[in-house]
């Protein structure tokens, strides 16, 4: 199969789909790799390193989709990308549909073939191609909201962890998924008192078990959140839906009632967001203010670390790529029940329901297209 790896263009994105040793595994199995010049580059890969590893470059992104039967990304295709794309060809990557509506309906139009990482499940109902990001954005969530707490950077100049005799900061996290686990961790290794809340009483009771003293696990509930928000120095929106719109948990008035020079960062921006007051940023202008509440909501904030990410998420998708690129989209997904879980939208056609079901529109059953 010929696979076409694009140079991502997303704002400040430096991340790509695959490392030059994924490239070298690619092509041990006879298949043909373009590279876009300077893909790799921000992630610390040469275009010698990929030619090393057998890849082709070309010079620019029309001819990585001219060419490639699979085009490989990070993130959504762009609007710029839209025309690029070819009936029938596979586009995997994170597309996150249910926060674009617009995304949606150009690749409804494109007939591709879109399978999204994050909707990829394991039997068990982990999502193994979402677990890397999410992993990296909850640690990075903590590190990034103890740098606007700071003053100078306009928050209310709170150390996290305090110090004898000093009060640390009070985190709030919405969500003990990955996300919040990992920057439940975060926060209380840097000495925070972290409340993390959730619905699912038996991850709350296993959590309570495993993490540090100053983590307490409560049910999630509006008054809960609302009496909380009232001291928190800075909340973690990490809540998911697979494939869904993330459900708003915290209102405006919540938002507005939060000490002046709070933090508030919604890892969930990119399915939507679950803080009302949140709006997608980009990492070129990453903040805003609405009644003195700082708001960070870069949906790519993985991207910010390059290097960690890109290494992590070739990790956790080349055995999903080498199968598609071995037997083809229908084989593949005929022998694995994870691709299947993976299809989003099939030759302008909708497979995945909470994308139907967000939108209001038809849902195709997917055995129909693959059998």
């Amino acid at each position: 199969m010929i696979i076409g790896v694009p140079k991502e263009i997303k704002n400040k994105e430096f991340r790509v789909a695959m490392t030059p040793n994924g490239v070298a595994e690619l092509k041990r199995r006879n298949h043909t790799i373009f590279v876009q010049r300077d893909a790799g580059a921000g992630s610390g890969f040469s275009d010698a390193d990929y030619k090393n590893a057998g890849a082709d470059i070309l010079e620019n992104s029309k001819e990585i989709y001219s060419k490639a039967d699979l085009i490989i990304k990070v993130k959504e295709p762009l609007e710029v990308e839209y025309p690029l794309i070819k009936e029938g060809q596979i586009i995997f990557t994170y597309f996150h549909f249910a926060a674009s509506e617009s995304l949606t309906q150009a690749m409804i139009k494109s007939k591709a073939i879109c399978i999204a990482y994050e909707t990829i499940t394991k039997s068990d109902g982990s999502l193994p191609l979402l677990i890397p990001m999410s992993e990296v954005a909850g640690r990075m969530s903590i590190q990034i909201g103890a740098h606007y707490l700071e003053k100078a950077n306009g928050g209310k100049g709170k150390l996290m962890g305090g110090v004898p005799g000093v009060k640390p900061a009070k985190v709030l996290i919405l969500g003990a998924g990955t996300v919040g686990t990992q920057a439940a961790k975060m926060a209380a290794g840097m000495g925070a008192e972290v409340i993390l809340m959730d619905i699912n009483t038996q991850r709350l009771r296993y959590l309570q078990d495993i993490l540090p003293a100053n983590v307490t696990c409560l049910f999630s509930d509006k008054s809960s959140i609302a009496e909380t928000l009232l001291q928190t120095d800075l909340l973690i929106g990490a809540v998911l839906i697979p494939g869904g719109k993330a459900p708003v948990l915290a209102t405006t008035a919540m938002i507005e009632s939060m000490p002046k020079g709070s933090v508030v960062i919604d890892v969930a921006v990119d399915q939507g967001g679950c803080i009302e007051t949140c709006k997608p940023t980009s990492h070129e202008h990453p903040i805003y203010e609405i009644n003195g509440v700082i708001h960070y909501c870069v949906p790519n904030i993985p991207g910010a670390v390059p290097v960690t990410s890109t290494i992590a998420l070739t990790n956790s998708s080349l055995p999903y790529l080498i199968q598609l690129a071995d037997l083809g989209w229908k084989a593949a997904c005929k022998k694995s029940i994870e691709l299947q879980s993976g299809m989003n939208v099939i030759e302008g056609k909708i497979v995945q329901p909470m994308v139907a079901e967000t939108f209001h529109l038809s849902l195709q059953a997917l055995t129909d297209i693959i059998t």
